[in-house]
């Protein structure tokens, strides 16, 4: 089995985090490039993480996720806040970024950038909300995987309330709105869900081979 297979088959939605043990500033790194590289649609990577781990700010943010252990109990809480609205401003920066980085004049890439706002201007405000909220998924999903394979548990949670967490985190000042949260950190070894066996559909059942 290879190693991606047995990280995934190690990891599970951990439910109890041993406060002691903090990961290590190089894993943190690690963690934080492989979710910046992570798949984005058109590469516009609508969103903005934050990485709290401030022990006063995230109780705050704990009474805000229903008072779940895991917000203050983890290493680290990451926040995937979505830039609301997406538009003009942020595909001119981004073609502002590809012509510094690929080292092209950014006239090359008007039809890319016209194709872009085009896909976006066919959407309201809350299908663009939508649309980048899925891209924070991606984001998330790259997130959890690197973490098994680092053998670091992490935990997505959509238990919380977004707009308090707008509030606490002073996000609508930024035009940004919170999409979902994750932490990571390492088992407390009195997490019985650590010993349940892993239930997924089979094959035969999940996939229709065509």
């Amino acid at each position: 089995m290879s190693e991606i297979l047995n990280s995934l088959n190690w990891r599970y939605a951990t439910k109890k985090y041993d406060a002691s043990k903090k990961v290590s500033a190089e894993d943190l790194n690690t963690l934080k490039e492989a979710t910046k590289l992570s798949v984005s649609s058109m590469g516009l990577q609508p969103y903005k993480i934050l990485v709290i781990e401030n022990p006063e700010l995230r109780e705050k943010l704990k009474g805000a996720a229903y008072g779940q252990a895991p917000i203050t109990e983890a290493s680290q809480l990451f926040v995937f806040a979505i830039e609301k609205n997406v538009g003009d401003k942020q595909i001119e920066k981004y073609m502002q970024n590809i012509s510094e980085t690929r080292g092209i004049p950014t006239e090359s890439l008007e039809g890319f950038s016209g194709m872009i706002k085009g896909f976006l201007s066919g959407l309201d405000e809350n299908g663009r909300d939508n649309w980048s909220k899925k891209q924070a998924y991606l984001a998330l999903s790259t997130l959890i995987n690197t973490a098994s394979l680092l053998k670091i548990d992490a935990t997505p949670m959509e238990g919380f309330s977004p707009e308090q967490f707008d509030e606490i985190l002073g996000l609508d000042k930024l035009g940004l709105s919170t999409a979902v949260i994750a932490v990571v950190g390492y088992r407390h070894e009195e997490d019985a869900t650590q010993h349940y066996k892993k239930v997924r559909k089979s094959n035969e059942e999940l996939f229709i081979n065509l």
